[in-house]
């Protein structure tokens, strides 16, 4: 019967091996983790490896995401579809072993890491949505959802900025079934992290005081090397069920190499041949490159275990259904990702009544009213809000909050931590059972800019909604007018970007985002009123295609006015000038570049044919990306600049965003 340590040794053995084939990575940190890695998969995480979906695993993240050797060891052995031909591939082209984990490349991965503390972040989300999932299925005698969030983590991660939002939110929730494991090995690329001789250190924090201020139970200073002190600690922080749990393990970095372990030589390089020689022969490992001995491979194997597992689950389940038949058929309509059979007569319905309103409301207001009319159709849609709740109306009638007794609530108050809140939303749609949806002002999707990047990376349908969207904002000035933010945002490779123009608009760029299922939205709305536009019912069917034709002229256009959100009300008046003036003028209202660029040819082509060139695009942000369908005989109307502190209305007129502004451009183009 194999040893522990012997069962740590084939992680450490095959880390080294594929970095050293690739010759890139990163062999420290699996090697370091190895031993904690082991105790914990072994003897604590509760999964199955030929049903990765399985709805009541344990999640594991790799919050150190560039020790990716660690995790493809480990699914590796414990019998994930994952090949030793792949591991043999690690880094190379389309292999389902890159550099950095990544969803949906790999069985097994629960979500994307390398940008340090995105990871832990995204933890919380897990943790968040286990617990709300519970609170929302669970009945006495039938806990459905049952399981914890395990994450690993290093210096790195702990040193990022969004840890410490993540973190100190994980604490304030009491996120009972989250379970943190540091890896506290001293060493970072640049070398020895709380400093050597004369160097002072960088990262000098009491991490266990740290993260007693923020709530969590703390375990400190465990032997990373040790299972039996391990698995104790593990088993500690496990009934521990009222706050998280973080277990600082100390480790030392590429442990059972002679010449490198515990300097920052192992953290990114390959060992080099004769090194992992020399480790081979220290470790007792006498095996060839990428060879696991029969032994160490069945006792690795987790298939077996995991079936029991799911098959009690599924048993369970069966008694769930038994007693409560519709709330078992809502969990697997959930679980599964799918919308409720009347959703799209519900939702189409719903569009009609807001036409037949016609009102005159700033977007962000109106986005708010689709809440109230599509919340209630999908008990899924969980929302919140980065302190701004009152401000970005992301509040409707039928908020709970998910902190508040019973935890079954669909609302969380992240207060002000906008890249926290985005990589925390980003685990809740990666958990599944959920359509997360979190707001602050479009300027401050700065801050969270990665975790967006990260959404559309991954491909997952997170919501992000952006509020006060252009100097319209007004009185607080430059520093909260956003200028480049919505032309930045859509050119995120995978991000749909919806600037709606009124409340019609508003509900359909609602609907497009909640339909989605291959990537992320973003909601960008207006603080300041848009009048209602008149639509026939094929103009609004069209809303959803990105851009379409909301006023036409008279035969082939003169001239084309492109705008976007507040400013399509421009265009249309500006288009009614002309006409008086005998021109054909067509209004094209685009609130979604990306749906319209992913249109066929034929369908761009019938609303900006080729054959009109006299073009002109407002919109009150940066021109540069708009000169696509302007062209060169077009203008732009726009803003290159940073805005000023004043009234709204002084400083669109101050911008040229006027009527008489844009009437000029047309005619200089004609």
């Amino acid at each position: 019967m194999p040893s522990r340590r012997d069962l740590a040794n084939a992680i450490r053995a095959l880390s080294m091996d594929a970095v050293q084939k690739a010759n890139s990575g990163h062999p420290g940190a699996p090697m370091g983790m190895a031993d904690i890695a082991e105790v914990l998969w072994n003897d604590f995480l509760q999964h199955n490896p030929s049903n990765p979906q399985w709805p009541n695993r344990d999640r594991f993240i790799l919050s150190n995401g560039h020790g990716s050797m660690l995790i493809y060891s480990l699914l590796h052995l414990a019998g994930y579809d994952l090949p030793i031909e792949e591991l043999k591939k690690f880094r190379q082209l389309h292999s389902r072993t890159p550099g950095h984990p990544e969803y949906g490349y790999t069985a097994g991965v629960e979500t994307t890491t390398g940008p340090l503390g995105q990871g832990i972040t995204n933890a919380v989300g897990f943790a968040l949505a286990e617990r709300t999932l519970a609170g929302q299925f669970n009945r006495p005698g039938h806990d459905i959802v049952d399981h914890y969030t395990y994450t690993f983590l290093g210096d790195g991660c702990l040193m990022e900025g969004i840890s410490h939002e993540a973190c100190s939110l994980a604490g304030s929730m009491k996120l009972g079934k989250l379970i943190a494991i540091y890896d506290d090995n001293n060493i970072s690329i640049d070398g020895e992290v709380r400093g050597h001789g004369n160097v002072t250190g960088w990262f000098l924090d009491n991490t266990p005081q740290r993260f007693e201020a923020y709530g969590w139970h703390v375990i400190p200073k465990v032997d990373g090397h040790d299972a039996e002190a391990v698995k104790k600690a593990i088993e500690e922080a496990r009934q521990v069920t009222d706050k998280p749990s973080i277990i600082c393990c100390q480790t030392i970095i590429g442990w059972g190499s002679p010449n490198k372990e515990g300097k920052e030589e192992c953290h990114g390089a390959a060992l080099g041949e004769a090194e992992i020689a020399a480790t081979r022969e220290r470790i007792g490992w006498p095996h060839a490159p990428f060879e696991i001995p029969a032994d160490i491979k069945a006792a690795w194997d987790g298939n077996a275990k995991g079936a029991a597992l799911e098959a009690e689950w599924n048993d369970k389940f069966a008694k769930y259904r038994a007693a409560y038949p519709e709330l078992a058929a809502e969990f697997e309509r959930r679980t599964a990702g799918e919308l409720p059979a009347d959703w799209d007569a519900k939702s189409n319905a719903f569009i009609a009544e807001v036409n037949a309103k016609a009102e005159t409301i700033a977007s962000r207001k109106a986005s708010q009213n689709t809440l109230n009319g599509f919340g209630p159709l999908l008990p899924e849609l969980t929302g919140g809000s980065a302190d701004l709740a009152g401000s970005n109306l992301t509040l409707w009638s039928g908020c709970k909050d998910v902190n508040a007794p019973g935890h079954d609530g669909n609302y969380v108050y992240y207060g002000v931590r906008e890249f926290g809140m985005s990589a925390i939303m980003n685990g809740i749609a990666l958990h599944g059972g959920f359509k997360p949806y979190g707001a602050t002002f479009l300027m401050f999707s700065e801050y969270a800019r990665n975790a967006l990047r990260m959404a559309a990376l991954m491909k997952i349908p997170t919501i992000f909604v952006y509020t006060h969207d252009s100097i319209g904002l007004g009185e607080d000035g430059p520093t909260h007018q956003p200028i480049e933010q919505t032309a930045t945002l859509r050119m995120i490779p995978n991000m749909n970007v919806w600037r709606p123009c009124d409340a019609v608009e508003s509900a359909v760029a609602w609907k497009s985002a909640i339909e989605r299922k291959d990537g992320p939205s973003t909601l960008v709305f207006s603080r300041q009123n848009l009048p209602h536009m008149a639509r026939s019912q094929a103009q609004i069917e069209a809303i959803s295609k990105g851009g379409y034709i909301l006023k036409d002229s008279d035969g082939t256009p003169d001239a084309i006015i492109i705008a976007t959100g507040s400013e399509i009300e421009l265009a249309v008046k500006a288009a009614d000038v002309l006409a008086a003036k005998g021109k054909n003028i067509r209004v094209v209202s685009m609130p979604s570049t990306n749906a319209f660029e992913a249109q066929d040819q034929s369908y761009k082509d019938s609303v900006l044919p080729a054959s009109v060139t006299k073009r002109v695009v407002v919109e009150a942000g940066v021109t540069d990306s708009w000169w696509k369908y302007a062209g060169s005989n077009g203008r732009v109307v726009g803003l290159d600049r940073f805005g000023e502190s004043a009234p709204a209305g002084e400083l669109f007129k101050e911008f040229g965003f006027t009527v008489d502004n844009v009437v000029a451009n047309v005619e200089a183009v004609l």
